[in-house]
C-alpha cells in the first residue's frame, strides 16, 4: 500500500469512527484523496484536471480562448515593393489587462505548396516576444511586424524577390493556448515559355530552372501558367512547372495540339526530373509596359 492509499485509508477509518474529527480535517486538508480537483496557473487561465481512468491526468483549456484572424487570406505585390500579410489576434471572452504572447511567422514556398506526398517543413521567418524579435534566412532585415493596433501581428516584408512568393503561417503562441492563420503571397508578372537555342523538349527539369534564372525569372507554377491562361496565353508545347509536372495552355484545340479536347491547361502530370526533357514556362515580375499573348 503506497502513502496515498494509506492516508485515504486512514480517513476512511477516522469517519468511520467518528471519533477522530481532528484527523479527519487534517487529513482532508492535506492529501487529495479525490481524483476530481481544480488547478490554477499564475498565467490567468483556468484549467481543469481530469483522470481518464487510467490514473494518467491530461489538462485542457477551460477559460479565455485565443482566436488569431486575417482580412485577407491572399496578398498580391510587384517585385522590390513592399507587402503587409495580415494578422490579427484576441481573446474571447476580452481581457482586461494585455498579456505576454509570442508570434511565429514561417513560410512554405510556393513550388512545393502542392507537390503530392511531399514530406515538407515549413521555413521560419520570424519570432517575436515582447519588444524582443528575430528574423531567419533571406528574410532578415527585410521583415517587421506592423503592431498598428493590440493585437497586430502582421508581417511587413520590404524589397520583395521573386522566390518570396508562397503560403505564409501567423501563428500566435500564449502558454498552452495557440492559433493560427495562412495569408498566401504572390506576385503580379508575366508567364513565358522558353526553349533552348537548339529546339524544342531540351530541357530536364533542373536546366529548365537554371534557363529560366538566367532570364531572370524563375520557374512558373501552376497557378501563375493558369492566370497567364485566363488571360490569352496558347501554347502548344509542353514545358517545366516549379512543382515538377509538366503542362501547357491551349485556347484553341486543334489537331496536334490539344486534340478535340476543350480549351484548358493540358498535364502530363509529374515526370523525371533528371531523365525527362520538354521546355520551361517562366514568370517574371519585371517586365515593363505592355503584353499580349499570340497564337503558335
Amino acid at each position: 500500500m503506497n502513502t496515498f492509499e494509506l492516508c485515504c485509508h486512514l480517513l476512511s477509518r477516522a469517519m468511520l469512527s467518528l471519533q477522530r474529527p481532528l484527523l479527519v480535517v487534517l487529513l482532508y486538508l492535506l492529501l487529495p484523496c479525490s481524483h476530481s480537483r481544480t488547478l490554477w496557473y499564475n498565467n490567468g487561465f483556468h484549467y481543469q484536471d481530469i483522470s481518464n481512468g487510467n490514473r494518467n491526468e491530461e489538462i485542457y483549456f477551460n477559460g479565455i480562448s485565443l482566436h488569431v484572424e486575417s482580412s485577407q487570406h491572399s496578398v498580391s505585390a510587384t517585385r522590390g515593393s513592399s507587402a503587409t500579410l495580415p494578422c490579427h489576434y484576441h481573446y474571447e471572452p476580452e481581457l482586461s489587462a494585455p498579456r505576454r504572447t509570442r508570434v511565429k511567422w514561417s513560410w512554405l514556398p510556393s513550388n512545393i505548396i502542392n507537390t503530392p506526398k511531399a514530406v515538407v517543413q515549413e521555413t521560419e521567418v520570424m519570432v517575436a516576444m515582447g519588444n524582443h524579435h528575430r528574423t531567419y534566412g533571406s528574410f532578415k532585415g527585410r521583415v517587421r511586424l506592423r503592431r498598428s493596433a493590440p493585437g497586430d501581428m502582421s508581417l511587413v516584408i520590404n524589397e520583395l524577390q521573386l522566390n518570396d512568393t508562397g503560403r505564409y503561417r501567423c501563428e500566435v503562441i500564449d502558454g498552452l493556448e495557440d492559433d493560427s492563420v495562412t495569408v498566401d503571397l504572390e506576385l503580379r508578372g508575366v508567364v513565358f515559355p522558353y526553349f533552348s537555342k537548339k529546339g524544342r523538349y531540351h530541357y530536364n527539369f533542373f536546366r529548365a530552372q537554371r534557363a529560366c534564372q538566367d532570364q531572370d525569372a524563375t520557374l512558373a507554377t501552376f497557378e501563375q501558367l493558369f492566370t497567364a491562361w485566363e488571360e490569352g496565353l496558347d501554347w502548344c508545347n509542353a514545358g517545366w512547372l516549379a512543382d515538377g509536372t509538366v503542362q501547357y495552355p491551349i485556347h484553341a484545340p486543334r489537331d496536334g495540339c490539344g486534340g478535340n479536347l476543350a480549351p484548358g491547361v493540358r498535364s502530363y502530370g509529374h515526370r523525371h526530373r533528371l531523365l525527362h526533357h520538354y521546355d520551361a514556362f517562366c514568370f517574371s515580375a519585371t517586365v515593363k509596359g505592355q503584353y499580349e499573348y499570340i497564337l503558335k
